[in-house]
């Protein structure tokens, strides 16, 4: 569509050169084809150096854009790529398209759906029930358990395994708010990449991303009933327990493990080697190489101190 055309609909005004815009990116990611956004103040470094076409944004921010990239001006931008985004989503399954490439070698049990433009490599097993929607390409020696869903445009590994009951590529949970309490979805046009020797547990679900990916790399075993949230980042060998909750953009650094039933909040880091207890609660970044335990979160010798404090305190109070 033309920024012309999307500020017409929308009711916003376009500053700078009216451009065709091919589909909605992240600041750091967008090219001269794509429409992107500022919503928070704290990410106008990554405006000055945007390649994007044009930016959704407001006025008090214009100045910041660099040279040559158009503005559509928003009283709530995140709002209106809400709107916006519903136009470039794509269908949920194609009806038409090139036939899927299935190795020879590969087992593909009765009752699996495969669609259009997918790509099942050498030695895959797809067992009973299993879904792969459009363009899902599925590296050599993965087995699917019966009934995981992986939606369109994922990417599956080489050796990995997948247990029952797991959806990869749902919508990640995002909505903007209108001043009357209505929620509008943000429709989540990225992808989930999933590496090498990767094996996820049953029952687990990782979230599509907004723009870009939601990214599980190499050697990371993940143990059932876990969420992953949009735009996360899980990095090589990481270890986590039943019921880990990831919320959306966090970045997870290589061999962290996590305990059961921690989470994290969502836009932040965890250092490389960082071990989280269980019902850890993660409420901001923090450093790797380090144990913790507790919510709030702290250093797991901290814990065990308060711990024993207040063990001390509830004997003496009988």
């Amino acid at each position: 569509m033309k920024l012309s055309d999307l500020a017409k609909r929308f009711d916003l005004k376009l500053i700078g050169e009216d451009k065709q815009i091919n589909g909605l990116e992240a600041l750091d990611k967008a090219d001269s084809t794509q429409l992107s956004f500022l919503d928070n103040s704290k990410y106008l470094s990554k405006l000055s150096s945007t390649k994007a076409a044009a930016v959704l944004l407001r006025k008090e921010h214009v100045s910041h854009l660099p040279q040559g990239v158009s503005a559509l001006l928003s009283q709530n931008p995140y709002l209106d790529l809400a709107k916006i985004s519903k136009l470039f989503a794509k269908p949920p399954f194609e009806t038409s398209g090139k036939p899927p490439r299935i190795a020879k070698s590969a087992v593909v049990a009765p009752g699996v759906y495969i669609g259009y433009g997918s790509v099942i490599e050498e030695g895959v097993t797809l067992m009973p029930g299993v879904v792969i929607g459009d363009n899902v390409h599925i590296g050599a020696g993965t087995l699917i358990y019966p009934n995981v869903t992986i939606y369109r445009d994922c990417h599956i590994g080489k050796h990995c395994i997948v247990h029952a009951g797991t959806v990869i590529g749902s919508d990640g949970y995002g909505f903007a708010h209108t001043g009357d309490g209505r929620h509008i979805k943000l429709y989540q046009n990225g992808n989930v990449i999933i590496e090498d020797d990767v094996e996820i547990g049953a029952n687990c679900t990782i979230d599509r991303a907004v723009f870009g990916s939601t990214i599980i790399k190499k050697g990371t075993k993940i143990d059932n009933l876990i969420q992953i949230g949009h735009n996360s980042e899980i990095g090589e060998n990481v270890l986590m327990a039943a019921q880990v909750g990831i919320s959306g953009s966090t970045k997870i650094g290589r061999n962290v493990v996590m305990g059961g039933q921690s989470a994290t909040a969502g836009h932040l880091s965890i250092g490389d080697f960082a071990v989280i207890g269980a019902r850890g609660g993660v409420t901001k970044s923090i450093e790797g190489g380090k144990t913790y335990s507790g919510f709030p979160l702290m250093e797991h010798k901290s814990w065990l101190k308060l711990q024993g404090l207040l063990a001390r305190m509830l004997k003496k109070a009988k």
